[in-house]
């Protein structure tokens, strides 16, 4: 069992950043391949960014790539995603999850790749 928790969010203007961080609970953090995910309300849960356990391989949407990062601390049982240049579209809940199950890149889009989820963080950009 996995248990994730968000932190991190918050209001903030365009152009602005935000760091989220993501705490992972158990002794086998770094065998789970991590993923950001966001839900705008009257929206579906949209991936964001991933990162494979070692840290090597990382994925983007689209409308984050160049403007959003993700890392992970696996000494610290953590994954992060810096968020730069930030847009009111992309105000969201975020949520972070985690993922035992191995695919290819495009697997990790998918929200069925994720087996445990954190609650999510509100992220609010103002105009």
């Amino acid at each position: 069992q996995v248990q994730l928790v968000e932190s991190g969010g918050g209001l903030v203007q365009a152009g602005g950043s935000l760091r989220l961080s993501c705490a992972a609970s158990g002794r086998t953090f770094s065998s789970y391949a991590m993923g950001w995910f966001r839900q705008a309300p009257g929206k579906e849960r949209e991936f964001v960014a991933a990162i494979m356990w070692s840290g090597g391989s990382t994925y983007y949407a689209d409308s984050v790539k160049g403007r959003f990062t993700i890392s992970r601390d696996n000494a610290k049982n953590t994954v992060y995603l810096q968020m730069n240049s930030l847009k009111p579209e992309d105000t969201a809940v975020y949520y972070c999850a985690a993922s035992m199950r191995t695919g290819s890149s495009s697997y990790y889009y998918n929200l069925r790749a994720y087996d445990y989820w954190g609650q999510g963080t509100q992220v609010t950009v103002s105009s």
